[in-house]
């Protein structure tokens, strides 16, 4: 068909001014908010809630914490009370877990060992996070000579080995959770401190930080009002994933003979109590092992689903 023939059958079309509807600006309709508003934590929330790998960990670790507190009471047998008559009994209807070397009960203590990993975790956690906020604050706020020298100083630090401080903070006090807990935090909070820097040196050239200067703001309320505000993302992802690897570090120096030592009980310890008769007793090693693995992989996949939920690259 030729340009003529088109040109002559759109001639031939007739469009009629009624066949047209004119469409009017709605001005109520366009003051309407089509989605509502939410603020930024629960925007996060919203879509952590969505994340059901980070959401059935989260699930599980609530029923961990639960049962370390409310399992001991469950049993009749206590964690310390040994029965030389009931030595590796098999996981039974008297004894759920079954009983160790010395016939106790393996229930009890694998609970009471996941309260006392789970306690050291959580404060050694916390006290990196304290030590670790205020010192990365103030490297990533004052920058400049203070930055360098305070930089250097933790560099130095994170090369010491937490073993030897170990080793040595149990040779100047006494063997118990507390000392355990001291030697973690000599290195644990320099990976914080870090993290609170970076996020530091993004924000303190920013408009709100300039603007609140300006206005007669000192160091401490532009740091603490509006600085590490701003930056508690990073923070509380970086947090869930030091527990695990204070839980790991713990039941790693208790597995040498340098945590926890007896009669109380942690998960490190009962793995390595274990270790020498697992072939022919492998529940004794079984449970511990068993449920301090599945916290740290529950913690671990908690914090990748925070990170992302907390990250505003990913908001869709």
């Amino acid at each position: 068909m030729s340009v003529k023939d088109n040109a002559v059958n759109l001639d031939k079309l007739q469009v009629k001014p009624e066949d047209f509807q004119r469409v009017g600006a709605d001005e109520k309709q366009a003051e309407v908010i089509q989605r509502e508003s939410l603020s930024a934590w629960r925007d996060a929330w919203e879509r952590l809630r969505k994340n059901k790998l980070a959401m059935t960990s989260l699930s599980v670790l609530v029923l961990i914490v639960l049962a370390s507190i409310v399992g001991p009471m469950l049993s009749p047998y206590d964690d310390r009370t040994n029965d030389l008559l009931s030595t590796n009994l098999p996981p039974s209807a008297e004894h759920w877990f079954g009983t160790d070397d010395l016939g106790r009960d393996m229930f009890v203590r694998t609970w009471m060992g996941a309260r006392i990993s789970l306690i050291i975790g959580l404060a050694a956690a916390m006290i990196d996070l304290l030590i670790g906020v205020i010192y990365g604050g103030i490297m990533g706020y004052f920058g400049g000579r203070v930055d360098e020298i305070m930089n250097k100083f933790s560099e130095i630090v994170y090369s010491i080995p937490y073993l030897l401080v170990t080793i040595l903070l149990l040779v100047v006090m006494e063997p118990s959770v507390t000392t355990i807990i001291i030697a973690l935090c000599v290195t644990g909070w320099i990976n914080m401190s870090w993290i609170v820097r970076g996020e530091m040196l993004q924000l303190k050239n920013r408009e709100f930080v300039l603007a609140s200067r300006s206005m007669g703001a000192g160091a401490g309320r532009l740091l603490f009002r509006h600085l590490l505000p701003n930056a508690v993302g990073p923070i509380i992802v970086t947090l869930t994933l030091t527990v695990p690897n204070a839980i790991f570090s713990e039941a790693f120096l208790s597995f040498l003979g340098l945590g926890v030592q007896a009669p109380q009980a942690s998960l490190g310890s009962m793995i390595e109590s274990a270790l020498t008769g697992w072939m022919y007793y492998p529940w004794r090693m079984l449970f511990p092992a068993g449920l301090i693995s599945l916290i740290m992989l529950a913690f671990n996949l908690f914090g990748d689903g925070l990170r992302d939920a907390l990250d505003p690259k990913l908001k869709k």
